[in-house]
């Protein structure tokens, strides 16, 4: 069997056996939507490789790499357009659900997963089967909407330096940003040109406030610039999430020494 590394950019980077059913049935992307970084038929290769690349590239890391989810028997789930149904009583799910960790399912609202916070939400969540007290369920709606406001699951790389705010899922915030700048017609109406003259009108106000030691406007104006990047990078025919990823994976190798204040990196 031959297992396949897929990276959809900006997105994720994972592992299946059929790049078909997994990236373009259940996820929805086209063969020129991602790429395969790398092919094997050793499980135990792949999955370390998976884990190796995801910290590279700046996205989340497995919590149980694929070997391990590839070899246990997973929980048996039942979903249904409304609920996700779980094959044990109320009294004994927080112990299934910590022995699947990181297993995941498709539903109408998004692919659903079982990580510590999300655990913590279905037991708070979790109702007991009128027809079967050996079953209980969720609504896959409600989970679903969890996710919206929370992060849950730890990140690592670019994702997790500088991009955790008073929001706590910073991915979600710049698709907030895309739809509101696409509500407002700039995408059909402005280009990368004009993004950049707003970048340099933003980075004007940000030079002010650093001069003026004024911390409000700093704030509001290092959002600013990042508002106008995100709809440049789209217009750009790319989105942020990828440049900050590629950018990151790129800093990361680097080595260098600080002078003056600035990191000046080590001569290729």
């Amino acid at each position: 069997m031959t297992y396949y590394i897929y990276h959809i950019p900006g997105k994720k980077i994972g592992v299946t056996c059929d790049l078909n059913n997994r990236v373009t049935v259940q996820q929805g992307y086209n063969a020129d939507e991602y790429e395969v970084l790398e092919s094997s038929d050793d499980i135990d290769y792949i999955s370390d490789k998976e884990t190796t690349l995801q910290r590279e590239y700046g996205y989340r890391v497995d919590m149980v790499p694929y070997k391990k989810l590839k070899r246990k028997r997973k929980m048996n789930i039942n979903v249904t357009e409304q609920t996700t149904t779980f094959p044990v009583p109320v009294n004994k799910l927080k112990g299934r659900l910590m022995d699947n960790i990181g297993m995941s399912w498709n539903t109408e609202h998004g692919e659903l997963n079982i990580t510590p916070a999300t655990i913590t939400w279905i037991m708070n969540n979790v109702k007991e089967s009128m027809y079967n007290k050996q079953r209980c369920y969720v609504y896959n709606k409600a989970f679903a909407r969890f996710y919206d406001n929370n992060d849950v699951y730890p990140r690592t790389g670019a994702l997790s330096m500088g991009l955790r705010t008073t929001s706590k899922k910073p991915l979600k915030m710049f698709s907030n940003i895309r739809d509101w700048a696409e509500q407002r017609g700039l995408y059909a109406k402005g280009n990368t040109i004009t993004q950049y003259v707003k970048l340099q009108e933003e980075a004007g106000e940000l030079a002010k406030a650093l001069l003026n030691n004024d911390h409000d406007e700093i704030n509001d104006a290092i959002g600013d610039m990042v508002v106008v990047l995100t709809n440049l990078a789209h217009l750009h025919g790319t989105d942020i999430e990828t440049c900050i990823a590629q950018a990151y994976n790129v800093i990361s190798k680097r080595t260098g020494k600080m002078v003056n204040g600035t990191f000046v990196k080590d001569e290729d």
